[in-house]
């Protein structure tokens, strides 16, 4: 695996560097060998923080910790994407074909299956509804989201609440 390290606001050590490519070689058994991690090391106000992006076949994988410690904010980020590669290797590497991943095991496809099935379907009609109609409507049901076609566009999208309490919609493009 090739690795690119780069600071923000910080001077990268030969040291740091060497514990980046220590702790990203952790990641190496699940990728062929031209696969390229990019590690960013950033320092924001008493705080240091790693972001580590692994884009590969269309797909990126990241990860981001901010700690009072470079060292730990790097294993941390590495957790996260060991544990993101593990939750979704199986859907991955079927999505890629064989071979994306090296070393997938057999068992967590029953596992991946049994978790991706569907309990329930519902059906509904969904009438033309501007903005702030859907809002009233989500927040009468108590639920996070709610889907709806847009009276000004006429296309399907959904409003969700944000864990701050603010709104996001997502709209087609």
């Amino acid at each position: 695996m090739r690795t690119t390290i780069s600071g923000k606001h910080l001077n990268i050590t030969d040291a740091m560097r060497k514990m980046a490519q220590k702790k990203i070689g952790k990641l190496e058994r699940y990728f062929e060998p031209e696969t390229e991690a990019i590690i960013i090391m950033s320092m924001e106000r008493d705080l240091r923080k790693a972001e580590i992006t692994i884009p590969f076949n269309g797909i990126v994988l990241r990860g981001e910790e901010a700690t009072e410690d470079m060292q730990k904010s790097v294993e941390m980020a590495v957790r996260k994407l060991e544990k993101q590669i593990h939750r979704y290797r199986t859907r991955l590497e079927r999505r890629l074909r064989e071979g994306a991943f090296r070393g997938a095991a057999p068992d967590e496809e029953a596992e991946e299956a049994e978790s991706t099935r569907i309990v329930r379907t519902k059906r509904f009609n969904i009438k033309p509804q501007d903005i702030e109609e859907a809002a009233m409507q989500m927040r009468l049901l108590g639920h996070s989201f709610y889907v709806f076609r847009s009276a000004e566009t006429n296309e399907i999208n959904v409003l969700y609440q944000r864990q701050d309490g603010s709104l996001g919609l997502i709209e087609p493009d």
